[in-house]
């Protein structure tokens, strides 16, 4: 095997090269493409596919895309679909079973040969997302085989965030903008004076046995340091940020907080928020049948806690409120995932803002419950002052 490089620079030829041999391995290249309005993800066969000379406008309940003139490829925000729709399918068959001429039944399984996927284009963001989800659905007791075999075969192409959108809040979240681990593969995006490049670097054998077989420059010094700066930069630019609090412990003390209220009154339990979350997981079975009842098959669907029947149980749903549904869901998110999985669920691509149809922050959410409880604490620490000064007179 050719060894390359730790570093190296492509241009638009290259980038078109590198998904060609990856598809020469039979690989299915997936990437962003400009279509519906919106920048989506979807199976590619050349550079030309990507959004070269798109970005985005996003802000609370609010995407557009917007033309730009440097012809940059990976100077958008994330669109409305993450990686789990690959990896974690919303609909997936389990079994089926049919009634045989002699009465008997066959049940057969559902074990279709899985893709070998190459994701082109993973923000930093996204990639602590699926490595979140391989902790859910493949580092337990019950694993996800479906979800084990399309991951293992996955090749992962960061593409490092140089243009953060004002939903964006992965430095307080400590998940981007730089790519640091979990890739194959990493690009950093620069158009300068100097050209249309890409930085691009090596994150596994994998990754440098790809590279070696694709047209690429040595990586320069400008060339490096442009992209370092580019990165540095976007640090500076989030949009948005948590409170710089635990917020693990901030949930746990706000359960009975008056917020909660006041959110309920304006989310619609749609669980749009659910859906485009990268990390949110939950999945539900149902069982269809044909007409003559001698076909039945059983699916795997997406759920999520803002359906009222989700925690349903007999005698009727246990979280019945929209207070309740929502509370549950920023709750897991950000404080008993640690229990459950040794780390926060929630990666700052603030894709749950920008498609919320009421436009709900889960950043300013925090902050209110934030100042809430810090307003409680004062009032609590000024009674108990008071209390001990009557005490002492």
């Amino acid at each position: 095997m050719t060894v390359s490089p730790a570093t190296a620079v492509l241009d638009r030829n290259g980038l078109d090269a590198l998904i060609k041999t990856l598809t020469t391995q039979g690989r299915t290249v997936v990437g962003p493409t400009v279509r519906d309005g919106a920048v989506v993800l979807a199976e590619l066969d050349s550079a030309d596919q990507l959004p070269f000379g798109w970005g985005t406008r996003v802000e609370a309940g609010h995407y557009r895309l917007v033309p730009r003139e440097d012809g940059a490829a990976f100077a958008h925000t994330t669109g409305p679909q993450s990686w789990k729709t690959f990896l974690h399918p919303q609909r997936e068959k389990l079994w089926s079973a049919d009634r045989t001429a002699d009465g008997h039944l066959s049940v057969t399984a559902e074990r279709p040969e899985q893709p070998s996927y190459a994701f082109l284009g993973v923000r930093p963001c996204d990639l602590r997302a699926i490595a979140i989800q391989d902790r859910v659905l493949t580092g337990g007791r019950y694993q996800d085989s479906g979800y084990r075999e399309r991951r293992e075969g996955a090749f992962l192409i960061a593409a490092e965030c140089t243009e953060p959108g004002a939903t964006c809040f992965c430095v307080s979240m400590g998940s981007g903008p730089a790519a640091d681990t979990g890739f194959d593969l990493a690009l950093t995006e620069i158009v300068d004076e100097a050209g249309h490049r890409f930085l691009i670097r090596v994150g596994s054998e994998a990754g440098s046995d790809v590279l070696a077989r694709i047209p690429h420059h040595p990586a320069d010094p400008e060339t490096e340091t442009a992209a370092r700066n580019a990165v540095d930069a976007a640090r500076d630019r989030m949009g948005r940020a948590m409170p710089p609090v635990s917020l693990r412990a901030l949930m746990g003390e706000s359960l009975e907080a008056e917020r909660w209220d006041d959110v309920a009154d304006r989310c619609l339990t749609c669980g749009n928020c659910t859906m485009v979350c990268p990390t949110c997981f939950c999945t539900t079975t149902e069982e269809v049948t044909d007409l003559t009842g001698d076909h039945a098959e059983r699916w795997q669907r997406w759920d999520s806690c803002f359906d009222l029947d989700f925690s349903y149980l007999h005698g009727g749903p246990v979280r019945s409120s929209p207070r309740g549904r929502y509370r549950q869901w920023l709750t897991h998110k950000l404080s008993t995932w640690h229990e459950q999985f040794d780390s926060t669920g929630c990666v700052g691509c603030g894709r749950c803002i920008a498609w919320c149809p009421v436009g709900i922050d889960i950043t300013e959410e925090a902050s209110a419950l934030h100042d809430e409880l810090e307003t409680r604490l004062r009032r609590q620490e000024h009674e108990k002052t008071q209390e001990q000064g009557e005490k002492e007179r």
